[in-house]
C-alpha cells in the first residue's frame, strides 16, 4: 500500500477531528510570542529548553513535518521566518489559518519529509522537527536531508518515539497489559495481525513505524550531525497510558551541523 497517502489521509482526518496535535495556538500565544515569551513542543510535554534556540530574529527557520498550526506560528511571531513542510493539506491550513488570523508570515509547502529537494544546500538556520517520523518506513534520509538544507553551525531539533514503545502487544495495551510481541525496528504493516491491520485502516488511523536508537541517533551522527543536547519525555497522566507508568518513551534531540564538515 501507499504509506504516504494513507497517512496524508489519516492527518487530514485527524484535523477534522480535533486530535489535539492539529489544534492551533491563541491568539493570546501568538501576541506573547511577539514579545518573546513563547514555549513549543517536539515531544508530548516537555517545552523545547530555551537555549537550543538560537536568536530567531531573521532566522530561516525549517518546520519539517511539523504542520498543525502550533510551532510554526510561534516562531514566526517571535522573529523567524518560517517555512512549513508537511504531507497533510488539513495540518498545513491550519497553519494557514493562524496566519490570516494574527497576520504572520508562513511558507507552506506540502511534500515528503525524507525528500527535500525542492530546497538548495544550506536554505535554513534551524530546523524544527516534532514527533513526527514514526509514519515514515526509513528516518535515515530524513536526517540526510535535513543535513544537507542546514546551514554549517544550524541546528536540528528533533522529537522522536523510543522504539521500546512497539514492542508490546497493542491489544493487549488497550486491556491494561503488557505483553512483548513485536521486535524492533517496528512496523504496523509488517508486524500487526491482519485482521487489527486492516481496523486501523478502514477507521483512518495513521500506520507508524518504529525505528532503532542506531538509526534515530546514530542516524544523526552518521549524516553529520554533533549531538549537542537530549532529553526524555512521557505522556502525562490524564492520557492514561500504560506504559508511561513506567519509563519515558520519547526522546528530543538537538544536533548541530559543524562549521566545517
Amino acid at each position: 500500500m501507499d504509506v504516504r497517502d494513507h497517512n496524508r489521509k489519516a492527518w487530514d482526518q485527524s484535523v477534522a477531528e480535533g486530535n489535539r496535535w492539529t489544534v492551533p495556538v491563541s491568539r493570546e500565544e501568538v501576541d506573547r510570542a511577539r514579545q518573546g515569551d513563547f514555549k513549543i513542543l517536539l515531544t508530548p510535554t516537555r517545552p523545547v529548553p530555551a537555549d537550543w534556540f538560537p536568536d530567531l530574529n531573521g532566522t530561516r527557520t525549517l518546520c519539517l513535518a511539523a504542520a498543525g498550526g502550533q510551532q510554526a506560528p510561534l516562531l514566526a511571531a517571535a522573529g523567524s521566518i518560517v517555512t512549513v513542510f508537511d504531507n497533510s493539506p488539513g495540518q498545513l491550513a491550519q497553519d494557514r489559518s493562524v496566519a490570516e488570523r494574527d497576520g504572520l508570515s508562513l511558507k507552506l509547502v506540502e511534500g515528503d519529509m525524507a525528500d527535500l529537494s525542492e530546497f538548495a544546500d544550506g536554505s535554513f538556520d534551524l530546523i524544527v522537527h516534532p514527533c513526527s517520523n514514526a509514519f515514515v518506513p526509513d528516518v535515515n534520509p530524513v536526517w540526510r536531508e535535513c543535513f544537507r538544507v542546514l546551514c554549517p553551525g544550524g541546528s536540528l531539533l528533533a522529537g522522536f518515539t523510543n522504539s521500546l514503545r512497539y514492542l508490546f502487544d497493542y491489544e493487549r495495551m488497550e486491556q491494561g497489559e503488557l505483553e512483548v510481541r513485536n521486535s524492533i525496528p517496528y512496523s504496523d504493516v509488517a508486524h500487526l495481525p491482519a485482521a487489527y491491520l486492516q481496523k486501523m485502516i478502514d477507521a483512518g488511523e495513521a500506520l507508524e513505524f518504529g525505528h532503532s536508537l542506531e538509526d534515530q541517533i546514530g542516524g544523526q551522527l552518521r549524516a553529520g550531525f554533533v549531538l549537542a543536547g537530549m532529553f526524555e519525555d512521557r505522556y502525562p497522566e490524564e492520557d492514561e497510558d500504560l506504559l508511561s507508568t513506567y519509563v519515558d518513551t520519547f526522546i528530543a534531540t538537538q544536533a548541530v551541523k559543524p562549521e566545517r564538515h
